[in-house]
């Protein structure tokens, strides 16, 4: 059961979670909030911020060994690429995210594995907390598809002391279960939400609101 629900329109926090720390923060409008889950846009020059290292290198940047010895800062920043259109289902550990290319149309479906998100509401600023599971898997149009970043979780399941992942089969086995339902053609991999297009009033904010740094909930 989902104890806190978002008004269409409000802005939220899409914050990713890493062993109690912050990885990043992406600033979304909420589409809608239903039965089905959480549908999130984010915007082109959306407010973000990402975790990097002393030397201001972001993770997929720096081996993994040099990842867990490092400093910790978060940089701000904008989402410089095309919007994206994400779906949170309820209770599941993975969202869909629907990617564009440069000229806004619909190039192809990601599924981010993921531990199900954790909703807050402090009133003045509110998001949901994930924690990235890293493994993924890229749905093209065709239905066709491929996994993603392979390499990054075997690397990182090496260092299980410092690795936030603690299931691997678990994750696979989630991966699998969308990967049939794409197959299949299943909502979400239907041609819903292909063309949505974000009302006009929608404003993007400069600035990531007071709070987004708050601690997390997971």
């Amino acid at each position: 059961m989902v104890s806190v629900r978002f008004e269409p329109g409000r802005l939220v926090l899409h914050r990713n979670v890493r062993r109690g720390r912050i990885g990043w923060v992406r600033a979304a409008r909420v589409v809608s909030d239903d039965e089905r889950g959480l549908l999130l846009w984010v915007a082109r020059q959306a407010p973000v911020a990402h975790e990097v290292t002393a030397a201001g290198l972001g993770m997929r940047a720096v081996p993994f060994t040099e990842w867990i010895t490092s400093g910790y800062a978060l940089a701000r920043g904008t989402w410089n690429g095309p919007p994206v259109l994400k779906f949170l289902p309820t209770g599941a550990a993975h969202s869909v995210w629907w990617f564009r290319d440069a000229g806004d149309r619909f190039q192809s479906w990601y599924v981010n594995l993921e531990e199900p998100g954790v909703r807050w509401d402090d009133g003045a600023v509110a998001g949901v907390d994930v924690v990235d599971q890293d493994l993924d898997v890229v749905v093209r149009p065709d239905l066709s598809w491929e996994w993603k970043d392979e390499d990054e979780f075997a690397e990182r399941l090496a260092f299980p002391e410092h690795y936030w992942v603690a299931d691997e089969k678990a994750v696979r086995a989630e991966g699998e279960r969308v990967i049939r339902l794409a197959e299949a053609g299943a909502f979400p991999f239907d041609g819903t939400w292909c063309d949505f297009t974000p009302p006009a009033e929608w404003d993007v904010p400069d600035e990531l609101p007071p709070g987004w740094d708050r601690p997390p909930v997971r």
